[in-house]
């Protein structure tokens, strides 16, 4: 599942943003089958796979996540009188969630999840997201990618400048950061040696397959007499088909018996942990799943909600259980994230409009998980709600963000990182 698939489901702003995002990501794609960057890593095996420091997946939630259909607080009263035909019932009851703790419960779309939570592997973070007061896709989507808030002189993203202010964690490899996409997210921007490859299980020269063998190898010996950057750029995106391919990943096969969903996004994180076991040096991982702009008719008992959780929830599950069941050998920290939540009563047209507070989900097996964190989580009548009418922000993404990068990427670059912020350490990570 992409923003490509659901680029009519919600607002015009969100539908505009999704259309450009496409043609801006499609644009450059009849040459290499992707958009390319202005240079090409040259590809090298790594040697040894990083013994300290986590490889990171990081998921944005394109949208506007309903969290509050994800996470349902089901000892509020408050909240099913605010969602009259959308609130998921109560554990125990037809279609019940799964209680995690005396507040909160799982939609039956997330129980994909389950297993990581239940292992103590996942952590569930309520009333997080953006400070800044933004309702915008655009703007909300934008100051959480680059990790600061109405700066426009802030053009590279946070986990750009994670990779810029870090030596490789692999020596030798210099390909460090991949977005599961056909452009490069605003996450990325900046980053050093990162590509976006939207199949990396197909990845090459567009056009007839008969033919690309032959195009590809034209194109190595074509440029090798220029001068560098274009010589360099051209061998070097011929030594990166070469890799990909030597990797195999469309025969990948899952361990623990893991099946992941066969939406986009299942395929996205099916490639990501065929990229982290072939140990190929990547720190940095990003793909998107989009969808999330629910106005009307979000459904999260067997509708359009469910079926994005589900899609969500079966993926990230399949992920758990591929790479970090019982299997100690692999340093992965996962964070999932949205530009914002939704408003807590639902609209006329049995959806949400844009809010504030949602959710996010960290994952990884020194993450301080099985529980949900909240920072002064109040019931949801109408005088404890931001603005009257959404969960309020009282964990501020960035700080959990920092923590991740501090501890489990072992960067202390923090103030490069997220410029003109000081976080606070929640006990995110062990």
């Amino acid at each position: 599942m992409s923003d490509q698939d659901h680029i009519d489901c919600g607002c015009q702003e969100y539908n505009e943003l999704s259309r450009r995002n496409f043609l801006m990501r499609s644009a450059g794609a009849a040459v290499f089958g992707t958009m390319m960057p202005e240079w090409l890593p040259k590809v090298v095996l790594a040697k040894n796979f990083v013994s300290s420091r986590d490889v990171i997946v990081n998921i944005f939630l394109r949208g506007g996540t309903d969290g509050l259909s994800l996470v349902a607080p089901y000892q509020d009263n408050f909240y099913y009188t605010a969602r009259p035909t959308i609130a998921i019932p109560r554990p125990g009851q037809p279609n019940g969630g799964t209680a995690l703790d005396n507040t909160f419960q799982f939609s039956r779309g997330m129980l994909g999840m389950l297993p990581a939570y239940t292992a103590g592997e996942l952590l569930v973070m309520h009333g997080a997201g953006l400070s800044f007061n933004s309702r915008s896709h655009f703007d909300a989507q934008r100051f959480i990618e680059v990790g600061k808030a109405a700066d426009l002189n802030v053009n590279t993203g946070w986990l750009a400048r994670h990779l810029a202010t870090s030596d490789a964690a692999t020596p030798g490899a210099t390909l460090r950061g991949v977005a599961v996409s056909s452009g490069v997210p605003s996450t990325l921007v900046g980053a050093p040696k990162t590509l976006p490859i939207p199949d990396p299980a197909n990845f090459g020269l567009g056009g007839s397959t008969a033919t690309r063998d032959a195009r590809t190898a034209w194109l190595a010996t074509d440029f090798f007499p220029d001068q560098d950057p274009t010589r360099s750029s051209a061998l070097d995106a011929t030594a990166t088909f070469a890799l990909l391919r030597s990797l195999n990943i469309g025969s990948y096969v899952p361990s623990n018996a893991a099946v992941y969903p066969t939406s986009s996004f299942g395929r996205s994180l099916r490639s990501a942990a065929a990229l982290i076991k072939s140990d190929i040096g990547v720190e940095a991982i990003h793909v998107d799943i989009g969808g999330w702009d629910t106005h009307t008719q979000a459904d999260p008992i067997a509708g359009q909600m469910f079926n994005l959780a589900r899609d969500l929830s079966n993926a990230i599950g399949a992920f758990w259980a591929d790479v970090l069941q019982g299997n100690g050998n692999f340093n992965v920290t996962l964070v999932a994230m949205s530009e914002f939540g939704r408003n807590v009563k639902q609209n006329g047209d049995a959806g949400t409009d844009h809010g504030r507070g949602g959710v996010m989900f960290a994952m990884g097996h020194r993450i301080n998980g099985g529980r949900v964190l909240t920072q002064n989580w109040l019931p949801l009548d109408v005088p404890n709600l931001q603005d009257r009418q959404d969960v309020k922000v009282t964990i501020d993404h960035r700080d959990v963000l920092a923590e991740i990068v501090k501890n489990r990427l072992g960067n202390n670059n923090l103030a490069q990182i997220f410029p003109g912020y000081t976080p606070a350490t929640l006990g995110v990570t062990k």
